[in-house]
């Protein structure tokens, strides 16, 4: 006869399996697709982040209902796409500007009529591409941007995706000891690290503007405004140390973290179409388009939405 303790212990054994089942069914159904109450349909393209809406013409005047369910997947997702949208450069600042205020890029000119708007290309006699780095935009800002929006006007036949990677998934596999160290950091981003600014130089050319130094300091951790989640805030492209500290002392902690912050389970990648659309995120997600098609020309509209500074 079994004691009522074992018998106890052996009965929660046999239900933790279930138990478990349960708990990936759950976590399962919250990244499979679904339809909303707007009439959209959104699926997510990845377990990390990323997701495509369906069913929705940016073109036309968008309902406070379809706006906010627009909103919440950005935030529930970091980067959402859309497909074969058809927009001018007034229909496209209309969609985005019910997310946020557009504003003009530092470096490069916007395109004729309209400076919030500017023309992401690289040409076919071109070697490197414009942002070809694992950055979040413009972090040397003292108010980076909320999020960015990219229109593809010209594809290559092949080639030329854009990787994203969720930022609250690299700041929560940290240890809790290098999650501490963390907490006290700040950031130094700058415009001039040179893998960055090289891959501007040819729009910065086109449209004659100064190449000015900007500089800000930013928490590493920093806590997402609408969400209040944590995420790491450092980017290759731009961080160039520790505050309080050398280049040279920062470098081994930024490099591990660098690495980390890229890692294959936390990314997705996104291929292209004429019309398609990728709203992300800087707050919480970083971006690298790959530059794989030389020979072939690359025309996206792209418009910057205002942030607010980072705590």
């Amino acid at each position: 006869m079994q004691r009522p303790a074992l018998k106890n212990l052996l009965a929660t054994r046999k239900a933790l399996p279930s138990q478990c089942n349960l708990l990936r069914q759950r976590k399962s159904l919250q990244r499979c697709n679904y339809a909303t109450a707007a009439g959209l349909d959104i699926n997510p393209i990845s377990g990390a982040l990323g997701a495509e809406i369906l069913n929705v013409d940016l073109s036309s005047p968008l309902s406070k209902e379809t706006t906010h369910t627009i909103r919440k997947a950005l935030l529930d997702h970091l980067v959402i796409f859309f497909r074969s949208q058809n927009l001018s450069p007034s229909s496209y600042l209309k969609f985005t500007s019910q997310f946020g205020k557009p504003v003009e890029y530092p470096f490069v000119k916007g395109i004729e009529g309209h400076p919030e708007v500017i023309n992401v290309l690289k040409r076919e006699h071109e070697v490197t591409n414009f942002g070809g780095v694992w950055h979040s935009d413009t972090s040397y800002q003292s108010v980076p941007p909320l999020g960015s929006v990219l229109l593809a006007l010209e594809v290559p036949p092949y080639g030329g995706d854009t990787l994203f990677a969720n930022q609250y998934l690299a700041y929560e596999a940290l240890s809790p000891s290098l999650k501490q160290t963390l907490s006290t950091l700040k950031g130094v981003s700058t415009s001039s690290k040179a893998d960055a600014s090289k891959t501007r130089e040819d729009r910065v050319k086109d449209s004659g503007h100064k190449t000015e130094v900007l500089e800000a300091v930013h928490p590493v951790v920093r806590t997402h405004p609408e969400t209040g989640r944590q995420s790491l805030y450092i980017n290759v492209a731009h961080t160039s140390r520790f505050e309080g500290w050398t280049e040279d002392e920062s470098a081994p902690l930024l490099q591990y973290l660098f690495q980390h912050q890229i890692k294959p389970e936390f990314t997705c990648r996104f291929r292209w179409e004429v019309g398609s659309i990728a709203f992300w995120d800087n707050r919480c997600a970083l971006h690298n388009p790959i530059n794989d098609y030389h020979g072939y020309r690359r025309s996206m509209w792209r418009i910057t939405l205002a942030g607010d500074s980072p705590r």
